[in-house]
């Protein structure tokens, strides 16, 4: 017997009557649907070293008693042990670490500790959650960019619990730890907060920099107890010990109660009236769909958030549902608004509290609302386009689920492969484990300039560099500075040459390597932001479309060499792709299997590329005019993975000649767009290139790399599941009910061809090949899921 329908199958059902008739040949957009069940919390005794005044603070705020998750985390850190407690959403993570800290500070007066995150929103709201607890003599303080003068320095002089980031930890702490030596000797706790955001070039900054802030603790006699909080990664104690450089206990049994939801994939239909570059066929958006379903769930009266992919989208998603609400009735747009960053703090709270009260029902954002805010028990969460991982997906489908209430969670598919390919094998995204967190402390890129911190605090010892920063592969970084003369080299060790000079100003923890061009309003000389000295040749030439905080801007001057980009504000009726040109040479091979007519390589490559030209586009997607463009050729050191095919393999898959440019383009594009399923990145997080005849390899070769100076541990990733990679990707490109390709399955958005040649189905045959070689599956991988039809097909797990 079939159990009642719930409230998340009603709000569904209601979604669905709202959608538009559907087209002949399909019943419905939505494609798969699953209850997820309710948890009971449970609960475990407090431990017997917190003082009473502290569990007495506690229940004042309605908590009689931890988690278990919470008590087991907590335990491990007041016996020293590093630990990572990575639990769901709303698992009350935060009191993991409150416990230790405050019951330290009840019997260690002088006892200090010290909170990262990766955002100063999420730290000012830890700050606010402890002022609420009202514990005596614990003087939280934040120490971030936008504190001032004198409240840093009673922060330095007086504060017991600092809430900060890395960037602050970088530029501002250790290159003056001699005037924080009071606080890092008595420093007992160190708390990094969304530790899983910490992956890639950022990564593996921060990871060098969390072994600078130890080693400089050890100089003052300290060994703070590390405690991470992380969302449901894979193998989080192994993650925690990469970026911390210590053996790190993991708590992933989450005691907390969850809410039962039901979750929904929804592919949007094709537009038949509707085409897109070089005749693809175009799905309705993502964004115009989470619009539509916020309007049907408001309407419904259900606490509802979409979030959406960019700022701008946030703004259009929330404008749109307040149109369509206006509609039906008047008073209900003012109870809809959008949130994303750009706000100032007030605003962001006053949307905070009025969707936590009521009073917003309905709230189109960007992740701003994935980490740390405390907003949870909402009726519904709509998620426009797949968020990038599992991880993140799950962080913000954490949003929705009352104690007593099921609630609803919809993923609504863009028009990318990684989308298409999870609403069609929803078992990638319900039943599978969330991805490993990447990250390379090792990159010399990285590695570099993180040692010449280290030596310009403390002089750079041999046990330092056999027992802090990697041996070996810090060892050949440091002899090619000092070869440069950027470091000394004497009997005791590597020194920094200058007493006044302090390098870690010039190091960019966040960026590419490439360092930062700063975008410059005309006339008025206002620093609107900044991009990326790797992506400012694509993103910010002259004659660019520059969108900052919903206004369009056109650059008129795009300077290299200064780092200046000067814009001016226009309303042109356009966007604009670049296009680029792009060459890989192998530097040197890691890594290589020969498999029969398949070869697969790892190694170091050298990328040169040079933006051309770029499209003016109407909002339409037609092309208005294409425009050359003078910029020099950009060369990037990184690592890559691929694989080379012998072309009679090909032919004989039914693949001629003339045919294999177009299927290798197709299948690099699709395989980009599905990396991310298998390592926390995004597909800008790396590139790619094919050829029909590869000078290193001789035959036709596939590439995708890093798109980072000296790697970022995504193709190495790759390589290691390049199997189940490839399966995937071939599945995603079978699943799309395209003919010839389209954005869903093998057109990319960062083509720097125009997204020409592509021929999907020799794509297809081109991974047959290879998966036949590797030993996979590909019919398996590719079978289309079931489309469930009026019944929904939803099944209960």
């Amino acid at each position: 017997m079939r159990e009642p329908e719930g409230r998340g199958e009603a709000l569904l059902r209601r979604v669905l009557a709202g959608s538009e008739a559907p087209s002949a040949g399909d019943a419905t957009p939505l494609r798969h649907a699953v209850r997820l069940p309710s948890r009971a919390g449970r609960t475990a005794p407090w431990p017997g070293w917190v003082p009473p005044g502290l569990r007495e603070a506690w229940q004042r705020q309605g908590v009689p008693a931890p988690w278990t998750h919470q008590a087991e985390a907590a335990e491990l850190a007041w016996a020293g042990r590093d630990v990572a407690v990575a639990t769901g959403t709303a698992s009350g993570k935060s009191l993991a670490y409150q416990l230790p800290v405050l019951a330290r500070f009840a019997h260690d007066p002088k006892a200090t500790a010290l909170y990262l995150s990766p955002t100063k929103a999420l730290a000012a709201d830890q700050l606010r959650a402890l002022d609420a607890l009202a514990v005596p003599d614990v003087r939280p303080a934040p120490f971030d960019g936008d504190t001032p003068t004198d409240a840093r320095d009673w922060a330095r002089r007086h504060g017991r619990w600092l809430f900060s980031n890395p960037d602050m930890l970088h530029r501002a702490m250790l290159p003056r730890h001699s005037q924080w030596a009071m606080f890092l000797r008595r420093l007992q706790f160190v708390v990094v907060d969304e530790c899983h955001t910490y992956r890639g070039v950022f990564g593996s900054h921060v990871a060098l920099l969390l072994r600078r802030l130890l080693r400089v603790c050890a100089r003052y006699g300290s060994r703070p107890t590390l405690v991470l909080a992380s969302a449901t990664v894979a193998e989080p104690a192994a993650f925690a010990a990469r970026l911390t450089g210590r053996q790190v206990a993991a708590v992933t049994e989450d005691g907390s109660p969850a809410a039962g939801r039901t979750v929904a994939l929804w592919e949007p239909p094709l537009l038949p009236e509707l085409t897109g570059e070089n005749g693809a066929p175009v799905r309705r958006p993502a964004g115009g769909e989470a619009a539509r379903m916020l309007a049907d769930l408001v309407l419904e009266g259900a606490r509802t958030l979409v979030f959406v992919r960019s700022r701008r989208g946030a703004e259009v998603a929330a404008l749109t549902a307040q149109r369509l609400l206006a509609d039906v009735d008047p008073g209900l747009p003012p109870r809809v608004a959008a949130y994303r960053g750009g706000y100032l703090p007030e605003e962001r709270r006053a949307l905070e509290a009025a969707l936590a009260g009521g009073e917003l029902l309905g709230m189109a954002t960007t992740n701003a609302l994935e980490l740390g805010v405390d907003i949870a028990g909402l009726d519904a969460v709509v998620v426009a386009g797949f968020p990038g991982t599992r991880a993140s997906f799950w962080q913000q489908s954490g949003r929705a689920g009352r104690a007593r209430d099921e609630a609803l969670v919809v993923l609504v598919a863009r028009d990318d492969p990684m989308d298409t390919y999870l609403v069609h094998h929803p078992e990638a995204l319900l039943g599978a484990p969330v991805e490993g967190c990447v990250l390379d402390p090792g990159n010399p890129y990285v590695l570099g300039p993180q040692l010449v911190c280290a030596a310009a605090e403390l002089p750079l010892t041999e046990d330092d560099v056999r027992d802090v920063f990697g041996g070996s592969a810090a060892a050949a970084v440091l002899d090619e500075l000092v070869a440069d003369g950027v470091l000394r080299r004497r009997p005791t060790g590597w020194y920094w040459p200058s007493t006044r000079e302090r390098p870690a100003g010039a190091v960019d923890i966040r960026g590419s390597g490439l360092g930062q061009v700063a975008v410059v309003e005309a006339g008025t000389g206002r620093m609107l932001g900044t991009a990326d000295g790797a992506s400012a040749p694509a993103t910010v030439h002259s004659g660019a479309v520059y969108l900052h905080r919903g206004e369009t801007y056109l650059v008129q001057e795009l300077d290299l060499e200064a780092g200046v980009a000067v814009v001016a504000a226009a309303d042109p009726g356009f966007r604009t792709d670049a296009r680029s040109t792009a060459d890989v040479e192998v530097a040197r091979v890691l890594a290589h299997r020969d498999l029969g007519p398949v070869r697969v390589s790892f190694g170091e490559v050298t990328v040169t590329s040079q933006v051309v030209e770029y499209l003016r586009r109407a909002p339409d997607g037609t092309v208005l005019a294409t425009v050359p463009l003078d910029l020099p050729e950009q060369v990037l050191r990184t690592r890559g993975v691929w694989y080379d095919v012998d072309e009679e393999a090909l032919v004989a898959a039914g693949v001629p000649p003339i045919r294999i440019p177009g299927a290798l383009h197709a299948a690099e594009h699709a395989a980009i767009g599905l990396l991310p399923l298998f390592a926390i990145c995004d597909r800008w997080d790396v590139g790619g290139m094919s050829t029909a005849l590869h000078p290193h390899t001789g035959r036709p070769t596939v590439f995708v790399h890093d798109g980072h100076p000296g790697g970022a541990g995504f193709a190495e990733r790759g390589h290691a599941v390049l199997g189940r990679w490839l399966a995937a990707t071939r599945a995603a490109i079978a699943d799309c009910e395209c003919r010839t390709g389209c954005p869903s399955c093998v057109q990319s958005p960062k083509c720097g061809n125009g997204n020409a040649p592509l021929d999907k189905s020799g794509a297809l045959a081109v991974l047959d090949v290879v998966l036949g070689a590797l030993g996979e599956s590909p019919a398996a991988a590719g079978a289309p899921a079931r489309r469930p039809g009026p019944s929904m097909g939803l099944a209960s797990r």
